[in-house]
């Protein structure tokens, strides 16, 4: 792709991340896109073949780019609790930015789960990170060190893909449920710290 292919197909991905992220991915057409970004319909078309397309490439690349930064995170020099803080931290500002990502994630899961483990290298992420092998050390006896990292991304991700339903059911507005997921930052870790032994020293 020539440079000036690469710049176009690039706006046209910023100006629908951004009118999704508005308005939703079902009440953004291709036509919002291509106007947004100051393209003609054609261009859309020929470079994503589709509003479907286009929204798979960019939560993609998200996803991607996320399990990145939890590569380095769960190898670095943080001592194990910062890392929880800042994967609970990290991922819930992930998802306020992004809230169709779950669904996303869980669709593209469901269909083909082999390719979506392979691209985002969570074999290696289980067996090779630090995070796990500190985990596996803090977790009481008898219990897989993946049934608690289980447990710390439901803690983090449901109440976005709840949120429709939970927000109804307790009559609450927007920026209430982002005041809550806020508080979550710091309870979240607490609460999954607790199921853990206590660090032994030396």
């Amino acid at each position: 792709m020539s440079e000036k292919d690469l710049d176009t197909a690039n706006k046209i991905k910023q100006a629908a991340s951004a009118l999704f992220l508005e308005k939703g991915f079902g009440r953004t057409t291709t036509r919002d896109i291509a106007s947004a970004a100051g393209v003609n319909l054609a261009l859309v078309n020929y470079y994503f073949r589709s509003k479907e397309e286009l929204f798979k490439t960019i939560m993609m690349e998200t996803v991607q780019g996320f399990i990145g930064q939890l590569h380095v995170l769960m190898n670095d020099q943080h001592t194990f609790e910062e890392k929880v803080e800042l994967f609970v931290s990290n991922y819930t500002e992930l998802l306020k930015k992004r809230p169709d990502l779950p669904i996303f994630m869980l669709s593209e899961i469901r269909n083909h789960p082999e390719e979506m483990a392979e691209r985002l290298g969570i074999e290696q992420i289980i067996k090779e990170a630090k995070f796990f092998q500190e985990l596996a050390q803090r977790c009481p006896d008898g219990i897989h060190p993946v049934h608690l990292f289980m447990n710390l991304i439901s803690m983090t991700v449901f109440p976005f893909i709840g949120k429709p339903i939970i927000s109804v059911g307790a009559g609450m507005d927007n920026e209430t449920f982002i005041l809550m997921m806020e508080q979550r930052k710091q309870l979240v870790p607490q609460w999954f710290l607790s199921m853990l032994k206590p660090q032994t020293e030396g």
